[in-house]
C-alpha cells in the first residue's frame, strides 16, 4: 500500500471545510468535493473511507481549533475588557469565514455536537465564569448568572449570521450591506456587554 501524501490529505480537508462551511453546500457529495479540490473521488476514498468519516474529522478539528484560541483567550493576562474583545474578535472572524459552521452544529448536534462538547477543555470555562462573577461582585457589570453573559457573548455573534439570509431579505439588504452591518457588531456587542466604565474598543468600526 502507498504511503499516504499528508499535503493531498490537508488538501482534501481545506476543501471540505470551504464548501461546507464557506459555502454552505452542507450536503456535497464526495465526487463535488472531489471536483472541487481537482482529484479524483478515489483519492478521497483513499484519505477518508466515508463521506461521513472525513465531515466529521474536517468540523471536529476546526471546532477544536477554535476552542483552543478561545481558551489562550480566556486564560490570557489581559485586562477583563480587552479578553472581551479579544473573545469577539477571535469568534466573530470564525463567523464570517465560516458562516455555516454552527448551522451544521445545530443540525449534527445530536452525534458529532455531542462529541464536541465532550472534548471542550472545563477549566478555562470555569476560570472565565469565576472572572465574569468578580467583575459582576466588583460592579462593572450588571449581575446575572455568569453564564448568561457568556451566552450573550456568544448569541449575539452567531445568531445574526446564521440567520443571514432571512435578515438580508427581510431588510432588503444586499451582501456588502449585511457584512457591513456584521462588522459593525464588533463594537456594537461590546458596549451591550460592557458599561461605560470600560474604555472603547480599540480598532472598531463605528
Amino acid at each position: 500500500m502507498p504511503l499516504k501524501n499528508t499535503g493531498t490529505e490537508q488538501l482534501i480537508k481545506e476543501t471540505t471545510k470551504r464548501i461546507l462551511f464557506a459555502e454552505g453546500r452542507l450536503y456535497a457529495t464526495t465526487q463535488e468535493i472531489a471536483d472541487a479540490a481537482g482529484i479524483n473521488r478515489s483519492a478521497v476514498h483513499y484519505y477518508f473511507k466515508t463521506r461521513d468519516l472525513l465531515i466529521a474529522e474536517v468540523f471536529e478539528e476546526s471546532m477544536t481549533a477554535l476552542s483552543v484560541r478561545l481558551d489562550q483567550a480566556m486564560q490570557s493576562k489581559l485586562t477583563f475588557d480587552r479578553k472581551i474583545a479579544e473573545l469577539i474578535d477571535i469568534y466573530l472572524a470564525e463567523m464570517i469565514a465560516y458562516p455555516y459552521e454552527e448551522t451544521f452544529m445545530v443540525t449534527e448536534i445530536n452525534s458529532a455536537g455531542q462529541k464536541l462538547v465532550s472534548n471542550i477543555r472545563e477549566a478555562p470555562v470555569a476560570s472565565f465564569l469565576r472572572e465574569v462573577a468578580a467583575e459582576m461582585e466588583a460592579g462593572r457589570l450588571e449581575k446575572m448568572d455568569p453564564v448568561h453573559f457568556l451566552i450573550n457573548l456568544f448569541g449575539l455573534l452567531s445568531y445574526p449570521i446564521i440567520m443571514a439570509p432571512l435578515y438580508q431579505q427581510f431588510f432588503q439588504l444586499t451582501k456588502d450591506d449585511f457584512d457591513r452591518i456584521i462588522h459593525q457588531r464588533r463594537q456594537l456587542v461590546y458596549k451591550m456587554l460592557l458599561k461605560d466604565s470600560y474604555s472603547k474598543l480599540e480598532g472598531a468600526q463605528e
